[in-house]
């Protein structure tokens, strides 16, 4: 047990200095220059824009890193902060570029992470605030961030879209706003600049100069007080940063308060030590898990109402099914357990309880440690291919709240069947120990030799057993490496990695925001049973 938490201290301080080298692009320096022009780093603004004492749940900070652009092989944080915080006591998206990070400027990783943030904010039924400082596209990049569906005009698309379903749409001008930068202060619903230190304009003085031979400054072209007040392409006009936050606040005071579309009860903490999570989780991922404890490490009052607590013995208690209080709010969990291979019974216990809790309009919950489903002619002749395909088609189509949280291997259709990234959760959950890929490094390195050696031999050049092996090796570091949960986090396909003792914590907002709008009825297609 001691093992096991001291490994996982070991990574989770991994954790924290990438989470620095996220949060603190160019240092002091970096800092000093912003001082010098009036500003703050952006977190400090957003830290002032939530209400005081509540915490700012910031998402995808890893994203960014190893992307390797031309010029640019680290893009900290995606060079951009998003996340969820209260304003008023309403759960609202944040998100704010960071104009340390290459002046804010937007790579595809960074698009990608925007695009995200207001996904979040349109499927769960939150206003978003802009806090904007930007260079516009990465220009070395262009063909990669401006003409397409999902580029840069979806960023102001999508805001178009949300007003227009009376989702507020505020900006925060802190400096400049160049080319497509600047719709993002057009297109709000209301916009704020600042000062002598914003300014928007769809193309800066040296362009007007180039074009039409105009000579201008950026304060006559597009300053604060010109589209506050001659233009009208701003709304309000304030002196400095803490007084245009104080104007989004109250904006925003306004709004209705927001309500829980589940019903709610008195929350209590776990019976069981919360921490002892630490000793829970074993060091490889090819360790079985018992799932069940480390749910009770997550529960109200450690308590966990099993479904099929006795279907299909060795099987069908791969996955674990049941229900959950998660500070007060019902939740149906899905977990996997064990080694996590899912037989066909499992699929079939998961596929009804999925639905189950659809027609209960309960969210849903799964805890992802499964390497795959199961394989061979036993399990083919058996079903599994129809019953997985039903597992998949109730995830698909189940209509709650979903949620993923990885807590091990993260493989192949097990990633569909419970509930990956191509399914839609309303939010993605990684830890430390979390390997997500096609398959396993070992897998990879096995399944990829064989093909090598096929090769070598039509070639009539066999393999040596010392090329094997190096093969084989490169094969697991590939696969292994891009299973990683940094790697992972650097492309986005997990909204946050997240330390054992902050699950909890995220969960509970996780579906406090999800449940924000109404459940529809659910709706499935056909399944094979």
């Amino acid at each position: 047990m001691g093992e096991n938490r001291t490994h996982w201290a070991n990574e989770e301080l991994k954790l924290d200095e990438r989470l620095y080298e996220a949060t603190w692009p160019g240092g002091q320096k970096a800092v000093d220059k912003l001082s010098k022009n009036n500003k703050r780093p952006v977190r400090e603004l957003i830290n002032e824009l939530i209400d005081p004492g509540t915490q700012f749940f910031e998402l995808s900070m890893l994203a960014g890193f190893g992307m390797n652009y031309p010029g640019v092989p680290d893009v900290p944080c995606g060079g951009i902060v998003t996340g969820v915080g209260k304003i008023h006591g309403n759960w609202t998206m944040v998100i704010g570029n960071d104009s340390r990070v290459k002046a804010g400027t937007y790579f595809p990783i960074t698009l990608k992470k925007h695009m995200r943030a207001q996904a979040i904010a349109d499927t769960c039924g939150l206003n978003c605030v802009y806090i904007a400082d930007s260079g516009g596209a990465f220009l070395p990049m262009q063909i990669d961030v401006f003409p397409d569906d999902q580029h840069f005009g979806s960023l102001f698309y999508n805001m178009a879209k949300m007003s227009a379903k009376g989702l507020k749409q505020i900006t925060l001008s802190t400096g400049g706003n160049t080319a497509g930068g600047a719709y993002i202060v057009f297109m709000a619903c209301q916009s704020i600049m600042i000062d002598k230190q914003s300014f928007s304009f769809l193309g800066g003085p040296p362009l007007v100069k180039m074009a039409l031979g105009e000579t201008i400054t950026a304060e006559e072209l597009g300053g604060a007080r010109t589209h506050t007040e001659i233009s009208g392409g701003a709304d309000h006009l304030c002196s400095d940063q803490s007084e245009a936050v104080a104007r989004v606040r109250d904006i925003l005071s306004m709004e209705k308060p927001q309500a829980i579309n589940l019903h709610q009860y008195q929350e209590q903490p776990p019976a069981v030590e919360q921490d002892s999570i630490y000793d829970l989780m074993p060091v490889t991922g090819t360790q079985g898990i018992d799932v069940k404890s480390i749910i009770h490490t997550l529960a109200d009052a450690s308590f966990f109402q099993e479904y099929k607590e006795n279907y299909a013995p060795g099987r069908g208690d791969n996955i674990v099914t049941g229900k959950i209080r998660i500070k007060g709010l019902p939740v149906g969990v899905i977990a996997s357990n064990k080694v996590g291979i899912i037989f066909y019974e499992a699929a079939r216990k998961a596929t009804e309880f999925i639905v189950r809790c659809s027609q209960e309009k309960i969210p849903l919950l799964f805890i992802q440690n499964a390497p795959g489903f199961m394989v061979g002619s036993d399990s083919e002749h058996m079903g599994i291919g129809k019953y997985g395909s039903d597992m998949v088609r109730a995830v698909s189509c189940a209509q709650v709240p979903k949620i993923q949280l990885v807590i091990g291997p993260d493989n192949g259709a097990a990633n569909y069947g419970m509930c990956g990234r191509a399914y839609k959760p309303h939010f993605l959950f990684s830890t430390m120990r979390a390997r997500t890929s096609v398959m396993s490094g070992k897998s990879a390195g096995g399944v990829l030799l064989s093909i090598e050696e096929a090769k070598s031999k039509r070639s009539g050049k066999p393999m040596s057993e010392e090329e094997k092996e190096a093969f084989r090796q490169k094969m697991i570091d590939k696969y292994d490496g891009e299973a990683h949960p940094f790697y992972c986090g650097a492309r986005l396909l997990t909204d946050r990695v997240l330390k054992f003792s902050e699950i909890r914590e995220w969960l509970a907002m996780g579906f406090e925001v999800s449940m924000l709008k109404p459940v529809g009825e659910p709706s499935f297609g056909n399944f094979r049973f």
